[in-house]
């Protein structure tokens, strides 16, 4: 579940995207997030082994700031995984119409029924859908790998040159478009009361899960950089194995491209849907939410679907791209990131090294806000919903 979570759909597109903006320097910004990573990680994990509970990140600002902050952060995670749904189905929605044909109207079919595979698998607990995750994230560790050892071989170093064509300010550039690449931390947080061992079990899965990724994300960029060169494609991964495999090979891609994608979804979805009933369980949301069915908050879950839903309809109707909502995610996620990591370095035993961990991902995800600024917009509105809704109900609370 962490490695579907934080490996999600950007490795479809992201390396030939941040390869436009910032050239091959792009590769370091792709490097310095997988450095951040390392303490990020170590901070979600510290705070889930000492404090394992559904509510995630959202438990963490309660028990560092209070009930508000822990509305706006739950607030936060619960609605951007509802507008982040379509676009991450978008992706592989676009990578099967490409396929089959159908265009726009295939891409909305194949998001809707992703969607409904994600909620239909989490029904019936996370025992179904972990098992699922395991062979999902096998396979997409297997493609990716192979997608980029066929390519090595045409590796070309003049495509290396010049390294920083558009300056050091473009990998600053790149390093805001790369977030959505490195979230997922956040969500396994909200999993940590899943654990039969947290202290012992999320150590050691956070470590397994940033070695994987942290291999198959560099080999994926520099092979994209390397191979293809200064203006990559946006489907660079269809590229990459059609140079080891020929034409043919490019419907591989598509099967990573909805792996990646059910994998992402299922863990954002089994995540938010304990979050929603923890929410509730706090008095952050109704009472309603917190009803379980045999440990399985199907109410939430219900609800996470419909919003999600809804959005796909919205985005769909209206004819903007199913990516449309990205960045209103993207905003909201990196401050739920803020949040979190300023808690730990509240909960977390001070001066220890993995309260030097939080200090050190405050410190970054704090600059990639500054970043993401002109998109925080959607963030700032959610906010102010959670904090009315705090004054609303604080009689009963």
């Amino acid at each position: 579940m962490t490695i579907g979570a934080v490996l999600g759909t950007g490795v479809l597109t992201l390396p030939a995207l941040a390869a436009q903006v910032a050239g091959p320097a792009s590769l370091v910004a792709w490097f310095a997030l997988v450095l951040i990573s390392i303490p990020l990680a170590a901070t979600f994990a510290g705070l889930g082994a000492r404090h394992p509970d559904g509510g995630g990140v959202a438990t963490y600002a309660r028990l560092a700031f209070g009930r508000r902050a822990a509305t706006v952060v739950g607030w936060w995670f619960y609605l951007g995984v509802t507008m982040g749904a379509p676009p991450a189905a978008g992706f592989a929605g676009s990578y099967v119409a490409d396929l089959l044909g159908g265009g726009r109207t295939t891409q909305i079919a194949t998001a809707t029924v992703l969607i409904a595979v994600v909620v239909g698998l989490n029904w019936f607990g996370i025992r179904i859908s972990g098992r699922l995750q395991l062979v999902i994230a096998g396979a997409l560790a297997l493609l990716l790998a192979i997608s980029t050892l066929v390519a090595l071989p045409h590796v070309d170093l003049a495509n290396l040159r010049p390294f920083v064509p558009y300056g050091w300010g473009a990998v600053g550039a790149a390093a805001a478009l790369l977030v959505w690449a490195f979230a997922g931390w956040e969500a396994v947080a909200s999993l940590s009361g899943e654990y039969a061992n947290p202290e012992r079990e999320i150590r050691i899965v956070t470590a397994a899960a940033l070695v994987v990724i942290g291999v198959l994300y560099l080999g994926v960029a520099f092979a994209v950089v390397a191979v293809l060169g200064p203006n990559p494609s946006n489907a660079p991964l269809s590229d990459l194995l059609a140079l080891g495999f020929g034409p043919r090979a490019r419907p591989v891609t598509t099967i990573v491209a909805v792996l990646l994608s059910l994998g992402a979804m299922n863990a954002y979805l089994a995540s938010a849907s304990r979050l929603g009933a923890a929410l509730g369980r706090d008095g952050s949301l109704p009472s309603w939410w917190a009803v379980t069915h045999a440990g399985v908050p199907r109410r939430s879950l219900v609800v996470v679907a419909t919003l999600a839903t809804a959005t796909l309809v919205v985005v769909g109707a209206s004819g903007l791209p199913l990516e449309s909502t990205l960045l209103l995610v993207t905003g909201a996620f990196t401050l739920v990131y803020v949040i979190g990591t300023a808690a730990a370095t509240k909960l977390l035993p001070r001066w220890s090294l993995v309260w030097w961990c939080a200090v050190v991902s405050l410190v970054a995800t704090a600059i990639l806000a500054i970043l993401t600024g002109a998109h925080m917009g959607g963030a700032i509105a959610i906010a102010i919903g959670a904090l009315l809704y705090t004054v609303a109900t604080r009689r009963q609370a």
